[in-house]
């Protein structure tokens, strides 16, 4: 039995034909249009604006959202989803799933709370790659403290005029809009609104952030506002009841994060083997040494282990029956074993390992992204204990 990124990876007794046909049709379409340019992409600090039409027409943009607004959601579960995170990380270009999946993040407000008018508006045009939408939460001063965020929202007639600058905003150079996180009450999370905002209206303004340790091919972004007006049609859901629109979001993004770190432990697998095997030390290959063996092992360890973990979370999602603790010690336990992986692949790989080009290297510079984005270590063992009521 060969050790690479499929054969790693524990049986699923979920999987259908369609699934599997589905992980076929994925492949294919990165192994052509993104696989071969992805790395010359980070190198460039940015992606083809065409890739977004391209994904969307087969069906990568769409998956899971309502028909009605050009997504695909009959017959599709956490599995197809699971599928498409792990099949962007075998890109090993973290840049071009953050922000070609962004919206991920940025449109579920939208579709959940957002009146029908915006739905309309909105959605169709981000599900067919035509317009993109990010999430602006994070703040100079509040990152994983939601509860505290000081952007401004004055009401004023029909609209609300608001006021302050959100930061490390994924996809947020070239977004259309922004589902923003707002302060329209008192202090805390009940005085928290979520407004649409046009990244066109007038006030609104954008700097880029592109000197990052990885994900250089993402356009992420400060975005000030400055007295823009924005009408009131515009909330995505009640006044001073954005905590949890906000909160909704969460668990959906730490689980399709998981399933990525997951895939990207995978991929430091996969490479590390194929070098052990290939490079010859002291007369052997270097899979012939003990120690590599035993590093190689202790990798797929950890990765049975947190697939394992992956797999009960998302048949309890599909039952209905997850719980957010668990879901945020899976997402810390998916960021160590990424962690991991990748450190263990670069000692194998020794100088190779270290020079720009190769998939372990950019994953290596992208394992703090994934350990802080969507909630951060620290964060999510806290929310556990909570979940549990410590």
């Amino acid at each position: 039995m060969s050790l690479d990124f499929d054969s790693a990876r524990l049986p699923n007794r979920n999987l259908t034909s369609e699934h599997h046909e589905w992980r076929a049709q994925l492949r294919r379409f990165f192994d052509r249009e993104v696989i071969p340019f992805a790395a010359q992409w980070d190198e460039d600090g940015s992606i083809p604006s065409e890739l977004w039409p391209k994904a969307a027409a087969v069906g990568i943009l769409g998956l899971g959202y309502p028909e009605a607004y050009g997504g695909v959601s009959d017959g599709i579960d956490i599995w197809h989803k699971n599928i498409l995170n792990e099949e962007l990380a075998r890109i090993a270009v973290g840049g071009v799933s953050a922000t070609l999946m962004v919206h991920g993040i940025g449109l579920p407000p939208v579709i959940n709370f957002a009146s029908e008018a915006i739905k309309s508006e909105v959605a169709p045009q981000v599900l067919a790659g035509t317009k993109r939408i990010s999430l602006a939460i994070t703040e100079p001063g509040a990152g994983s403290d939601v509860a505290h965020l000081s952007t401004t929202a004055r009401l004023d007639g029909d609209h609300y005029v608001v006021n302050g600058a959100k930061t490390y905003i994924t996809g947020g150079m070239n977004a259309n809009w922004f589902t923003t996180a707002v302060r329209t009450g008192g202090e805390g999370a009940g005085g928290v609104s979520t407004l649409l905002i046009a990244a066109d209206a007038p006030g609104v303004s954008r700097t880029a952030l592109d000197k990052k340790q990885g994900w250089w091919c993402s356009d992420t972004a400060t975005i000030y506002f400055d007295n823009v007006r924005v009408p009131v049609s515009h909330l995505i859901g009640e006044e001073n009841r954005g905590f949890k629109v906000i909160m909704n979001n969460f668990n959906a993004e730490r689980m399709g994060m998981s399933a990525a770190m997951e895939a990207f432990s995978r991929v430091c697998l996969e490479d590390a083997v194929q070098w052990a095997r290939e490079r010859q030390t002291f007369g052997q290959r270097l899979a012939d040494h003990q120690v590599i063996r035993h590093k190689i092992a202790e990798m797929k360890q950890r990765i049975n282990a947190t697939q394992a973990y992956l797999q009960l979370l998302s048949e309890q999602i599909q039952a209905g029956t997850e719980h957010a603790g668990d879901i945020a010690l899976l997402k810390v336990q998916c960021s160590q074993t990424m962690e991991f992986c990748a450190r263990e692949a670069m000692q194998i790989l020794g100088g190779m390992g270290y020079m720009r080009g190769g998939r372990v290297e950019r994953i290596y510079r992208e394992v703090r992204v994934n350990a802080i984005g969507g909630g951060s270590e620290e964060i999510m063992r806290d929310l556990a204990a909570r979940q549990y009521g410590l």
